[in-house]
């Protein structure tokens, strides 16, 4: 019942913006419109391995619409605002543990992107680009398991991300810096067989791949659903990291100002 509750009041905030997010959604089209082209061009004059030219455009495509599900998360959750207004402290003092009730909220802000930012992005690339959909339905159900564990892992992050607010006050910069290794990690620039060795051994070994390399590439039917394994996985040390910190943020707290 908190869940439904939390997540639909998430959800139904942003429903007053949707004029502004329209504006998001055209900038974002725009990207992966450039994106697209980019690789269009270069697919003229090489192969690009097992994705082609085409194949490459539907990757752009599909990466760039669920990247506001896995990537454009609420900045810390919340918690950095929180512990400046003191707000951490009342957040704490409810019995529900803090980590559920910022999962929570951050449900309805991704369902509502992926409703309104997602989906219309997508079905617009569809008739730009002619993407082939997948044609078996087992494709879509392990598609959509691992975009709900990359969504999951993402929300994690952003917990981590910001209850140490709690130690820097500032925490804004170490979104950042994920969203840096996100980007040059997780296959959304290149895929990422494609990186130089170095770079393609640390990412397998980091969570990245299975925010959008891993859920595009069972959507395209260019990996078995088994895959997300990893993404399990992944959730598994995330829940426990988070649970973790919330103990230590248990025993950080100061309420700065009396």
């Amino acid at each position: 019942m908190l869940f439904a509750v939390l997540a639909r009041k998430a959800y139904a905030r942003n429903l007053q913006y949707r004029g502004s997010h329209l504006l998001h959604n055209l900038v974002s089209m725009v990207f992966g419109y450039i994106y697209a082209s980019i690789w269009s061009g270069l697919g003229s004059d090489a192969s690009l391995g097992e994705y082609g030219a085409q194949g490459m455009i539907a990757y752009i495509a599909c990466n760039q619409a669920i990247l506001w599900v896995t990537q454009f998360g609420t900045n810390g959750l919340g918690l950095e605002q929180a512990v400046r207004t003191g707000q951490i402290a009342v957040d704490l003092m409810r019995p529900v543990h803090l980590f559920y009730q910022a999962m929570n909220r951050e449900w309805g802000q991704l369902a509502y992107q992926f409703l309104w930012k997602s989906v219309p992005i997508y079905i617009l690339y569809i008739f730009i680009f002619h993407l082939q959909l997948p044609k078996q339905l087992s494709m879509y159900a392990w598609a959509a398991i691992a975009l709900l564990c990359a969504a999951y892992i993402s929300i994690c992050m952003n917990y981590l991300i910001g209850a140490m607010a709690l130690w820097t006050t500032e925490s804004r910069w170490l979104y950042w810096v994920n969203y840096a290794f996100s980007m040059l990690l997780s296959g959304f620039f290149i895929p990422v067989e494609w990186l130089p060795a170095w770079l393609r051994a640390i990412s397998q070994y980091s969570p990245y791949p299975y925010l959008l390399y891993h859920p595009t590439r069972i959507y395209l039917g260019m990996e078995h659903g088994t895959a997300i394994l990893g993404s399990l996985l992944w959730a598994a040390v995330f829940t426990l990291a988070c649970v973790g910190m919330t103990q230590l943020v248990r025993h950080k707290l100061e309420v700065q100002g009396g």
